[in-house]
């Protein structure tokens, strides 16, 4: 049985699940040398189209479907859409292994993975990604927190196709000024932006939870970068904090992300670990 708070003799084998920015990101940093683990296995929906690609890794992992991953691997990392989460989580956690899920939206939609981990000793792991100051908000957290608000900026081409813009018929690839799109909760924000807004949901499950955590969404045609800025009010620390995130090759992913992901792995064995 693995979670990356335990076997810290062990060389913990990684899976990944989906190759886009972030999973070419961990993929290559493993390749390279993380100490502690080493890269196993990957699942791709088009094993065709990476299959050069991961030949030109010092060691290339295998490329197994998400079912076969739980029988190499001991942590997976899942980067997919996020209607896969659950089959890529549930044989993990079910045998005791860590997730890192980045699709921490549609946890929501399976918030009884947690329970399933708790009853195994498995670990869901969400990273940092593409915001900051997590840190805070979870000390924050062990007090009392009044309020949490985000809002978030993005080009036109990271929102485009999102289904609540979808639903509601909101073109916004014509505007010429900022437009805000939706004022709502994180857990409204997760059903109709899944690929967006991971960060609010993650905001929400390291402070008051995604029905209390209150979110804007604009649309702005003159930015090139994510920006969001993030609004606490508690008993121990009014903060706000804000983040201009730089987008990788996919516009609704910034580049951060990946890095946030390899910093995770990085710290299970470092000589010095920063942060809460």
């Amino acid at each position: 049985m693995a979670n990356l708070t335990k076997n810290s003799d062990k060389t913990l084998r990684v899976a990944i699940a989906g190759l886009g920015p972030i999973g070419k990101g961990a993929a290559e940093a493993l390749d390279q040398g993380i100490d502690g683990f080493s890269l196993a296995a990957v699942s791709v929906q088009n094993p065709e189209k990476h299959h050069n690609w991961l030949g030109t890794l010092k060691k290339p992992p295998a490329i197994l479907p998400i079912e076969g991953l739980s029988d190499v691997a001991d942590v997976v990392i899942e980067c997919a859409p996020a209607r896969l989460l659950r089959s890529i989580v549930a044989p993990f956690v079910e045998q005791g292994k860590t997730a890192i899920v980045l699709s921490a939206g549609a946890l929501l939609e399976n918030e009884d993975l947690i329970d399933i981990a708790r009853q195994n000793g498995g670990q869901i792991v969400v990273p940092t990604g593409a915001l900051i100051g997590l840190d805070a908000v979870t000390a924050a957290a062990v007090g009392e927190i009044h309020s949490v608000r985000m809002v978030t900026r993005k080009p036109v081409r990271g929102l485009v196709g999102a289904p609540f813009l979808v639903e509601n018929n909101i073109d916004i690839e014509s505007i010429k000024e900022p437009l805000k799109v939706f004022d709502g909760t994180a857990r409204e924000a997760a059903k109709g932006f899944p690929a967006n807004l991971n960060v609010a949901v993650a905001l929400s499950l390291a402070g008051i939870g995604p029905d209390r955590t209150r979110l804007e969404i604009w649309a702005d045609p003159a930015l090139t970068r994510n920006v969001h800025r993030v609004e606490v009010d508690s008993d121990s620390a009014r903060f706000s904090m804000s983040i201009e995130g730089i987008p990788s090759e996919n516009p609704k992913t910034g580049r951060i992300t990946a890095q946030s992901v390899i910093a995770l792995l990085r710290k299970q064995r470092a000589a010095l670990r920063v942060g809460t």
